[in-house]
């Protein structure tokens, strides 16, 4: 598992990198040919720029659960997999809503449901938690 979490954080590392350039890069020009307000565009762009932070900083999570583990017994090393597994998939689902509703939003304009984001945003905390309650199953023993 820890392979597959590895992998998918250089994914989505690659993922954010690119974002970030088109961003900085191409992102104005390309809203600017949409007839937008110089105000909207600015709007935009500082959406963007959140979203490509978020991704990352939570890429970055996701490659230290994988690049980590707990030195535990059998009982232990279960319990942590587990925990892993699930801090991933909340951090990956979490990235997911929050940058990505944010990116709809600044590159596309097109938002979807109004409770994206803010999902996505509760799902990162819950990864978090998540991550924290490992720390406490090894603090046990």
């Amino acid at each position: 598992m820890v392979r597959w979490i590895v992998l998918l954080a250089g994914i989505l590392g690659a993922a954010a990198v690119a974002i970030g350039a088109f961003a900085a890069h191409g992102m104005e020009e390309f809203l600017a040919k949409q007839s937008l307000a110089p105000e909207e565009i600015a709007k935009r762009l500082s959406q963007c720029e959140v979203g490509v932070r978020y991704h990352l900083w939570h890429t970055l999570a996701i490659l230290t659960l994988g690049m980590t583990a707990y030195p535990s017994s059998s009982g232990q090393k279960s319990q942590n997999h587990r925990r892993r597994a699930a801090a991933t998939i909340c951090l990956v689902l979490g990235i997911t809503l929050f940058s990505g509703g944010l990116y709809s939003m600044s590159i596309f304009g097109v938002m979807g449901h109004w409770a994206i984001v803010p999902s996505g945003g509760a799902t990162l905390i819950l990864g978090w938690l998540v991550i924290a309650s490992m720390a406490l199953i090894n603090d046990r023993n």
